[in-house]
Parts: C-alpha cells; sequence; structure tokens
C-alpha cells in the first residue's frame, strides 16, 4: 500500500479516535492489514505520526472492556 494511503488511515483514527476494527471497515481492509500498516508500516514512514496513533491505539485499548460490556 503506498504510504499516502497509509498516512490517510493514521489521520482517521487520530481524528474520529477510531477503532482498527472501525477503521478496518470503512478502508474496506481486514483488521490485521490496518494494524500492520499503522504500527510497522507507519514507523518506517512518518514516526512522529506513528506515536500519535499509538497513544489512540492504548486508550482503545484500555477501554475496550467498556465498550465490550455496552455491547452486551
Amino acid at each position: 500500500m503506498e504510504p499516502k494511503k497509509i498516512k490517510e488511515m493514521a489521520r482517521f483514527i487520530i481524528n474520529e479516535n477510531a477503532t482498527v476494527r472501525f477503521t478496518a471497515d470503512v478502508f474496506g481492509l481486514s483488521k490485521s492489514a490496518v494494524y500492520t500498516y499503522v504500527t510497522e508500516r507507519l514507523y518506517k514512514i512518518d514516526p512522529e505520526l506513528y506515536e500519535k496513533v499509538q497513544q489512540v491505539l492504548k486508550a482503545n485499548k484500555a477501554e475496550r472492556h467498556i465498550r465490550g460490556g455496552i455491547a452486551t
């Protein structure tokens, strides 16, 4: 995937406080593909943007049990 598209995904996650699952749905990709793009590949492309995405992903992971409880 081209770096421009990976940065677009990263900005989407940051701006929307989006989960990997939601981002995958929006971009029509698998969760594992999105995760790989915004972690491994984004770090090589734009380390500063990578750090911002990691903050959102960590917050989402910490809140995961709350969202799961709400869904049931």
